[in-house]
């Protein structure tokens, strides 16, 4: 696209992009599609670090250079062996730079890049593929070639699969799989007898065209592929870093899935939009050791991961001597002095300083956050208090909203604009409004392309003119922040006609370090109950400090003196709301739930649906 047709621009955190975002098309540093800005920011930083990841111990660097190398050897391989444009690519794996090689490879050679949760059973890889009609697919090792392989015979369209890494299959043969360095070998073989083809199909790319399926959760039916486009990505590059900017210096850990939209914005579209620096962590069990080795200067998480954060300090300033019990109790009380009168816009107390260099940096630092400019977080409601918790140990958090159907954005807290208990305003160049049933709706140039393959479902998301219907129930006040009370299709009608929104008691509930998450059940029933998943560790410690006595996680659910804790728990939170929305019974799910199992998504959040049915005799016992 020549450079006359691209709109005014402004520089903003040290890119370009578009001045007016309230129309496309969308460029960012004069680029309209990620894999075009992409090569652009290869070639500019080449031998700077684009990503860092740890394996056997060790933290290696590689190389913007090494990223464009490799992502270009498995696209040309990709087209060697029949690939077409607009065909689908999924890919099965934990995050790693492989993950994202292939990703920009896919789309550089104008393919369009699915995600696989690692987590998902054989059914549901099955279901993606077919339905995708994926053509190509990447697993990560053994143990995701095993899940293929049982199913193999179900999806007879694929024509390949590659692995990324050989361990344990060294003697393996099968005339449908191979390893992805053979696929670097077919790659290189391309290189030197079609030189220039890569480039030639990155600059063929067109922003209206769909880049990445984002696969729905599938709780309320089959899993829907969303449609994502280069235009779609672009403008949340642009609106994003309009907000809350990412700059070439930045460091992120890169921790929640990439097949989910929020992993997906922090950790490749905005990291290429910046020219920034991504940190692989090991793995989901090691993000906390991670976190302190790479004290990123951004962090990104969902609620529970900064409860689970919160509830280690806690725990940790509970086992503390008196002395550092009280002390902490000081350096609190200092941080909340200061936030009051960050508020009023006034001098920030001495003692806070005073505060802060004796106690409080200790604790960033040993969080690993002692460099974190801000935290993020996302894709679930989290409670108010504990944002100001943060807030007062020195650690900011902005709360965002977005969904797939919005490439990950919609709205932004974000310094100078921001309202705890909100979810911020609308991103710059987009628009919300509340619609029928106080529902929320949007409109922005990142609204995605439409269902795959789904007319109809496609056509129930927007209104007549033109505004995405979220499914979340919500209000606006007179400044523009959004405030979600629930969802549409969470709301509780108790028997005697009272709605009642269950998110807010719900996240005040996990506010609680022994508290993991909770599910309020009521619908069309009498009264109000309630489902609580524990916290394993914190519950445990408490355990071995009572000296309770318990042999298995089920045990220890079922010990009166538990039961009476998270009694105490409910008891408290229950006096902050009126009557019909008190919590009168509750019961422990006594069955440690891992990603694996269908009552959690990936970002560890409950599904209720699921929950519900599974445990259908557990609620029913509590209306006996």
């Amino acid at each position: 696209m020549g450079e006359a047709l691209i709109p005014e621009q402004v520089e903003v955190s040290g890119i370009k992009i578009n001045k007016d975002l309230s129309k496309g098309p969308y460029f960012v540093d004069g680029k309209d599609t990620l894999a075009k800005l992409w090569k652009l920011r290869c070639e500019k930083s080449k031998e700077k670090i684009a990503h860092r990841e740890k394996k056997y111990g060790i933290w290696s660097s590689y190389s913007w250079s090494e990223f464009y190398d490799n992502s270009r050897l498995i696209g040309l391989a990709l087209l060697s062996m029949g690939f077409k444009r607009g065909e689908v690519v999924s890919i099965l794996s934990e995050d790693s730079k492989e993950w994202i090689y292939t990703d920009l490879a896919v789309q550089s050679v104008g393919g369009i890049t699915s995600g696989v949760y690692p987590t998902d059973s054989a059914r549901q890889l099955v279901y993606l593929v077919n339905d995708s009609d994926t053509q190509f697919l990447f697993l990560e090792n053994d143990e995701q070639l095993d899940k293929y392989l049982s199913v193999s015979d179900q999806m007879p369209k694929l024509k390949k699969v590659i692995v990324y890494e050989k361990d344990g299959l060294i003697d393996f043969d099968d005339p449908r799989v191979m390893f992805l360095t053979d696929l670097y070998e077919v790659g290189k073989i391309e290189l030197e007898k079609k030189s220039g083809i890569f480039e030639k199909e990155i600059e063929a790319g067109k922003s209206e065209d769909t880049s990445i399926l984002i696969y729905t959760s599938g709780t309320t039916g089959e899993p829907k592929g969303v449609e994502i486009t280069g235009n779609n990505i672009m403008f949340s590059i642009s609106a994003g870093g309009r907000s809350l900017p990412v700059f070439d210096n930045d460091e992120q850990l890169c921790f929640l899935p990439l097949c989910h939209i929020l992993e997906r914005l922090i950790s490749v579209f905005q990291p290429i939009g910046a020219g920034s620096v991504i940190n692989f962590a090991e793995s989901s069990e090691t993000v906390f050791d991670n976190l302190q080795e790479v004290s990123p200067t951004i962090f990104t998480a969902v609620p529970r991961v900064w409860e689970r954060i919160y509830s280690r300090v806690s725990i940790m300033t509970g086992e503390a001597t008196p002395f550092g019990r009280w002390a902490f109790k000081k350096a609190l009380a200092a941080g909340m002095t200061k936030i009051k009168a960050e508020d009023e816009n006034r001098a920030i107390p001495l003692s806070y300083f005073f505060w802060d260099f004796v106690l409080l940096r200790n604790i960033r630092r040993m969080l690993g956050m002692d460099n974190l400019r801000r935290g993020t977080t996302g894709a679930a409601p989290i409670s108010p208090e504990l944002l100001t918790w943060f807030r007062a140990i020195g650690v900011k958090i902005f709360e965002g909203y977005g969904m797939s159907e919005s490439a990950g954005l919609i709205s932004l807290n974000y310094e100078g604009n921001h309202k705890n208990g909100s979810v911020g305003s609308a991103i710059p160049g987009a628009m919300l409004r509340i619609g029928v049933d106080n529902e929320i709706q949007y409109k922005g140039g990142n609204c995605f392309k439409g269902y795959w393959r789904k007319t109809e479902k496609t056509n129930e998301t927007f209104t007549s003119d033109g505004w995405m219907k979220t499914g979340d129930i919500g209000l606006i006040d007179d400044n523009g922040f959004l405030t979600i009370t629930g969802r549409m299709k969470d709301i509780i009608i108790t028997a005697g006609g009272k709605n009642v929104t269950p998110s807010e008691l719900e996240n005040r509930l996990k506010f609680s370090p022994y508290i993991s998450d909770t599910i309020l059940i009521g619908d069309g029933r009498k009264f109000i109950s309630c489902l609580v998943m524990i916290d394993q560790e914190n519950v445990e410690k408490f355990a071995q400090d009572q000296k309770i006595p318990f042999s298995d996680f089920a045990s220890l659910c079922a010990a009166p003196e538990i039961i009476e804790l998270i009694s105490d728990i409910i008891d408290d939170v229950n006096r902050d709301f009126a009557r019909v929305e008190q919590i009168k019974k509750f019961r422990l799910i006594d069955i440690l739930l891992t990603a694996e199992d269908d009552e959690l998504t990936a970002t560890m959040k409950l599904k209720r649906g699921f929950v519900e049915e599974k445990h259908k005799t557990l609620i029913d016992e509590m209306y006996l």
